[in-house]
Parts: structure tokens; sequence; C-alpha cells
């Protein structure tokens, strides 16, 4: 038995977790006020996978909930204290090789302007021509911004 790996991120009211199990079998999701606890079998040899989290803050177990895809298990935690940031998600300050930072669905939701960018996560899609000039969104937690830089885009 291992842990399953898993991505995380914050939002105002709620704390997304997405066990990443494909062909996951017997899901147990277990919301406790301070605790997460997910189990499973995955894959098609039934490995199995169990998973506790002493969390940061306290959920409302009542109102937290899973869904389970062909790929992963999506659980979403309602915080106990809407409006509160989430640093990390484990209580303990330990850096768990399982657990890491969704950065496709993060967002500093704290700075107001955030709710306005919402809508350029990506990279601007706007020149075809590697010498035009290129715009990057510049996520820092302090503000959002572009800048504009004569580098090729990587693809």
């Amino acid at each position: 038995m291992q842990p399953a790996s898993a991505k995380w991120y914050d939002r105002r009211d709620y704390v997304f977790i997405e066990f990443c199990v494909e062909d996951s079998k017997d899901v147990n999701v277990n919301f406790e006020k301070s605790k997460l606890t997910f189990s499973c079998l995955g894959g098609s040899d039934n490995f199995k996978h169990l998973n506790e989290i002493d969390l940061f803050h306290c959920i409302d177990p009542n109102d937290s909930k899973h869904k389970r895809t062909d790929r992963s298990i999506l659980c979403c935690l309602r915080k106990g204290e809407s409006g509160q940031s989430w640093p990390r998600l484990t209580k303990e300050r330990a850096k768990l090789n399982w657990l890491s930072v969704d950065f496709n669905n993060w967002k500093d939701w704290e700075d107001d302007s955030d709710e306005d960018m919402s809508n350029f996560d990506r990279f601007s899609e706007d020149s075809q021509d590697s010498d035009d000039e290129s715009k990057y969104l510049c996520k820092n937690k302090s503000a959002q911004r572009y800048f504009t830089s004569k580098t090729k885009l990587l693809k």
C-alpha cells in the first residue's frame, strides 16, 4: 500500500484535491473536520492506495464532496472559514513527495484584480511569427501584469 499522487489548489470557499489514480475502484473518501482519508484500488493490477491528510485548517465535512472519473478522483473541501487563504494543504510543514500544487488551477484570489484576469490564464496566442512581440501573463503574489518579451514560444 502506498499513497496516491495528488495535486491541490486553493479557492475562496473551497480547497480542491485531485488524486491521480487511473481506473480506480472501491473509492472511499472520509471527510472529517480537520482530516481527510482517501483510499482506493487503482490500475489494472488493483494496487491499493491510502492517503491520510491532517488539514491546514478545518473544513465542513457535510458540505464536502468527491467525484470519480476514469483518470482521477477530485475532492472538493468546503472551508470551515470562507475567505481564509491556505498557504499549504497539510497541518505540518513537511514536504510530502506524493503531493504537489496544481499550478494550472492555482489562482491568487486574495487580489481582487485576479477575478478580472481569470480569462488570461494561458499564453497569448496573438502572434504567429516568432519575431512578433509575445505577451505573457506574469503571476505574482502581490499582483498580475503583462510584460513584453521578444523570445520564441517553446512548444
